[in-house]
């Protein structure tokens, strides 16, 4: 899972070429160039250090996995890999590797690498925050290479994904970081000063240059194994020039100019009206991906020993959090702030998630009058007249909600939100603010309700425990509990331990859907609309195939193809 703390911005030590913004007329005539645009920067170029948005498109583009889960088809493929063969009880796979394949750099690939790369996830001193995704009940992935070409994982215990759990991990090559390894200053590896030219990789393209607050320029890999239907090597262009362009509005503009040929989001709804005109004029194509898997979400803080606990404990109440379900008009917001380009949900996993969603989760629709019965059941009435609900002391019953500053959607849905439930006489304070600010107050639990997201890079709930669990670093409304803090929290943990470790697909289903429904009858996090999932490119870019993971386009770039430019 790729977390919203992936927003900050590197110092600024300018690495490679210097780049200035290309007119419409440079972008669209540069021969196999493709342009994207990007809103933040990598943190650093060693995604095991720093598993944020930037590092993921960055090793996307640059390295190679064991096998990979294709984004839009959901089947496993092989990759580094070429085949592979399971025990009976898929607790133990043996995996042939490609023969004569090189790094970047002409270094040749082994099963070395692999066993290298395992040992880098799970060593203390790397103190990676993507181990705890690769180990399954908590254990590691035991891995042991069998001469130059096959690698044996040996699973702690039956795991349903089986070799899903691989799709994320790069293969990194150990004569590059075999060392730093072992001096123990692999977190500071391949950090952002570190010269372009020592990030290898096994990927279609390699890291060409960068320069903070501007772009990160990707050339074609010419080690690259893969070739395409007639035997032509891939990829498809020379270049992949990723402009850091941190605004949204500016983003839209480079698009729609022709300055970018594509985003690595999907197109909020205000943007819609604008891109539709210039995919008439032919300059270029929407495609509905799906749904989108990562809607936002409204928590509050329900730890115990948490700030407002003591005067306001009617915040920590399940009823509380039950009455703002049904104040809020789902469908409101689908007209309002998505311009009807959106669906109503009432839990984290949407019609984008396909066989895993659950479309009868429990719950009381749109009901003012069922709202405000459950708030004057925990004692918040309107003793003087107001308008206000005041609790039992005579204080205003109201609580502020942090939500991201500039980003249009969040500011608006909290907006709706703040306006339904001063309905039912609740005080709501908006507080925008930036996402850093945010993600500090969340780790100290200085804070109200947060109205924010995450964005997971798998629809499979096996490889999203850190949310479910209630020992998860991402439970957001009490992350971290020792034991669970609730008998319906150790009902999910012990639902998902089950079907985490099943290998029978519809028994996952049935067990995940159990665990869908507990938490919509506890709500500790709310879910309110999930935005439908349009992709937008320049018509000159061909081969793509979006997705509702992310990057939607960039996934699968090495078939990506340029067009002649279309006559403006």
């Amino acid at each position: 899972m790729t977390l919203w703390r992936s927003v900050w911005l590197s110092a600024y030590v300018v690495i490679g070429i210097g780049h200035s913004a290309c007119t419409r007329e440079q972008a669209s005539t540069t021969a196999n160039r493709l342009v994207a645009t990007f809103r933040r920067e990598p943190k650093s170029f060693n995604r095991f250090v720093s598993p944020n948005a930037p590092e993921n498109l960055l090793t996307l583009l640059t390295q190679a996995t064991l096998v990979r889960v294709n984004r839009v088809t959901g089947d496993l493929e092989p990759r580094l890999a070429e085949h592979w063969t399971s025990s009976s009880d898929g607790s133990m796979y043996t995996l042939t590797l490609r023969d004569g394949l090189r790094f970047s750099d002409g270094h040749p690939f082994s099963a070395t690498d692999v066993v290298f790369t395992f040992r880098a996830l799970y060593d203390a001193r790397a103190a990676s925050p993507m181990a705890s995704s690769f180990k399954i009940g908590g254990q590691p992935i035991r891995v042991q290479a069998s001469g130059d070409r096959t690698v044996v994982l040996t699973f702690p215990g039956p795991y349903g994904p089986g070799l899903r759990i691989l799709d994320s991990l790069p293969i990194l090559p150990a004569h590059k970081l075999e060392a730093s390894l072992a001096e123990g200053t692999f977190g500071d590896a391949w950090n952002v000063r570190t010269l372009p030219s020592e990030v290898v990789g096994l990927g279609p393209f390699q890291l060409a240059a960068y320069v903070p607050g501007q772009h990160l320029q990707f050339t074609r890999n010419p080690r690259f194994w893969r070739v395409d239907e007639q035997g032509h090597p891939l990829p498809r262009v020379d270049e992949i020039d990723v402009q850091i362009v941190l605004e949204r509005n500016a983003e839209m503009l480079r698009l729609e100019s022709g300055e970018a040929d594509l985003t690595n989001d999907f197109a909020r709804a205000e943007d819609l009206a604008a891109l539709r005109r210039e995919e008439n004029l032919g300059h270029l194509r929407l495609v509905e991906a799906g749904v989108d898997i990562n809607p936002s979400h409204l928590w509050f803080n329900l730890a115990k020993g948490a700030p407002h606990a003591k005067d306001r404990p009617w915040l920590q109440s399940e009823d509380l959090r039950k009455a703002i379900s049904l104040a809020v008009n789902r469908q409101k917001i689908v007209d309002t702030v998505y311009l009807g380009a959106a669906v109503p949900i009432h839990g984290p996993i949407t019609p984008g998630h396909k066989e895993w969603y659950v479309p009868d989760l429990p719950n009381g629709g749109h009901d003012v009058g069922r709202a405000r019965a459950l708030l004057s059941s925990i004692g918040l009435v309107d003793r003087n007249g107001d308008g206000i609900l005041d609790d039992s002391s005579g204080r205003s019953a109201g609580f502020s909600i942090l939500t991201q500053k500039g980003d249009t959607i969040r500011e608006r849905t909290a907006l709706v939100i703040q306006d339904d439930l001063k309905q039912v006489g609740l005080k709501v304070e908006i507080v925008p603010t930036d996402a850093n600010s945010i993600v500090a107050k969340w780790d100290n639990g200085d804070y109200d309700a947060i109205y924010f997201g995450i964005v997971s890079d798998t629809i499979d709930p096996a490889r999203n425990l850190e949310f479910w669990m209630s020992s998860g670093d991402f439970h957001f409304w009490n992350p971290g509990q020792v034991k669970p803090a609730t008998d319906w929290e150790a009902h999910i943990d012990d639902v998902m331990r089950r079907q985490a470790s099943s290998l029978d697909q519809a028994e996952r289903i049935r067990l995940f859907g159990e665990a869908q429904r507990t938490l919509a009858d506890h709500l500790p996090i709310l879910y309110f609309a999930a935005a439908k999932a349009t992709v937008a490119m320049s018509a000159r870019v061909m081969g793509s195939t979006p997705s509702v993971l992310q990057p939607p386009v960039l996934w699968n770039s090495e078939v990506l193809s340029i067009s002649p430019p279309p006559r403006r």
